[in-house]
């Protein structure tokens, strides 16, 4: 059975840093898409950050709203994700999701720009960025 629990969330000035972590277990994350998502009261679901098995050279993706701020990365050893956050800004509060798909061939805009779901999705934890 898929499980995804992050952890990690929290309230941190503008400007500030946090690592979110996600235990994954049913599974192992490096065969599957991986992915993180965010929710902010009254908006859409948006992908911050998605990393697919696409073999075409376009398997990392993050929107520009977080592009060179947010980094996506895996431990294998320990099948855990994390989502590294720089330089955070008070439009960066929201519910932050933890995600992975079994169908793992597409690109990462697939995930996080067109479909901006995968097919597990964790609980969630919440990021508050106060300026």
């Amino acid at each position: 059975q898929v499980q995804l629990v992050e952890s990690g969330g929290g309230r941190v000035q503008a400007g500030g840093s946090l690592r979110l972590s996600c235990e994954a277990s049913g599974f192992t994350v490096d065969y599957y898409a991986m992915g993180w998502f965010r929710q902010a009261p009254g908006k859409e679901r948006e992908g911050v950050a998605c990393v697919s098995l696409s073999k075409s050279g376009d398997h990392l993706y993050y929107p520009s709203s977080v592009e060179g701020r947010f980094t996506i990365s895996k431990d294998i050893a320990k099948n855990m994700i994390y989502l590294q956050m720089n330089d955070l800004k008070p439009e960066d509060t929201a519910v932050y999701y933890c995600a992975t798909d079994p169908q793992s061939e597409y690109s990462g805009h697939y995930y996080c720009g067109i479909k901006r779901r995968m097919e597990y999705m964790g609980a969630g934890t919440l990021v508050t960025v106060s300026s």
